[in-house]
């Protein structure tokens, strides 16, 4: 037998196969990371490569990732949030607050990052998060990953959850781009013809893309030079708490008459591959759980879900919230 195609490459796999005469006994597992379907070729994990025949294949299984530690959640959410800070953050009681002009959600919210021990609960943090928020003419809403919610939240109006994968880059089966591709520092004006601003405030975008905490921003595109790229992405190069370096995905487009053909992954892989260049050594992005195309992409390429979070809308003790 063959491994169904419909295991992406990058997935931990388990595959039984039968071994030739003369072995002490018939069959035996190997146990890594799926590399190609024909042959069947699995990376194990002391970086053996291992080729297995068709016909001596038994079964073939995909393994779920292990599970996520609430460390490694605070600790990727702090890494994301030094890409995607907005223009202004502060750390209140143990909640990173952020505000971006009010353009993202990321960029305008609290989230209850603090080490365990220097987390406030939100009620005691609640009306200086709140004038924080005030004073730069924005309401209060929560960022709330999952199991790093500190306290009770008085009555959330809660959104629909975002995901965020993620994958270790040595487990990635990268696919190759075309020539016509380049990571810049910053965003062209060609590339800024593919982003679809969406606020009317060209300058105020441009500072929230533009802006990083401590690392380092790259903004691919794939198309010729001096007109349009046809797909682009941004690149945030961060160091989480545990030490290690990611590069955040985001802003993917490809234009209309491109899609589904493989630009949107083609664009990734040269970020990764940016990242990787870099010292980057994990890549995670966040898609909403109603964009399956996007969903479906991004787990071909060999992300898997680490976590997810959610926004809220505190309501005070009246019935009234920050939003109406």
């Amino acid at each position: 037998m063959t491994v169904p195609t419909d295991i992406p490459l990058g997935t931990r796999v388990v595959v039984r196969h039968r071994l030739p005469p003369g072995y002490s006994h018939p069959m035996t597992d190997v146990i890594g990371v799926l590399e190609a379907h024909e042959p069947v070729t699995v990376r194990t994990a002391d970086d053996r490569t291992v080729q297995i025949a068709a016909d001596r294949i038994v079964a073939v299984k995909a393994l779920g990732a292990r599970p996520v530690r609430t460390g490694e959640i605070r600790s990727l959410e702090v890494a994301a949030a030094l890409g995607w800070p907005g223009v202004e953050s502060a750390w209140i009681g143990g909640w990173l607050a952020r505000f971006g002009h009010g353009i993202t959600g990321r960029a305008n919210s609290a989230a209850p990052l603090g080490m365990p021990g220097e987390l406030a609960p939100f009620e005691e943090v609640a009306d200086e998060l709140r004038a924080w928020y005030s004073v730069r003419g924005q309401p209060l809403r929560l960022l709330l990953p999952d199991r790093l919610t500190s306290g009770s939240l008085p009555r959330p109006r809660d959104t629909d959850p975002v995901s965020v994968l993620a994958a270790d880059i040595g487990d990635l089966v990268l696919p190759t781009g075309p020539a016509v591709s380049r990571v810049a520092a910053e965003p062209d004006s060609e590339w800024l013809a593919r982003y679809p601003f969406r606020t009317g405030r060209r300058s105020a975008e441009i500072q929230v893309l533009s802006a990083i905490r401590g690392g380092e921003l790259g903004f691919a595109r794939i198309g010729n030079a001096g007109a349009p790229p046809i797909a682009i992405g941004r690149a945030a190069i961060t160091r989480a708490p545990d030490g290690r370096v990611w590069v955040g995905l985001s802003c993917v487009e490809v234009a209309a008459e491109h899609r589904r053909h493989g630009v949107g992954s083609l664009v990734c892989a040269e970020m990764i591959a940016w990242g990787r260049e870099r010292g980057a050594t994990h890549t995670y992005l966040q898609v909403t759980d109603d964009n399956a195309p996007a969903l479906a992409m991004y787990r071909k390429l060999g992300l898997v879900e680490h976590h997810r979070y959610r926004y809220a809308v505190p309501v005070a003790a009246d019935g009234r919230g920050d939003v109406e």
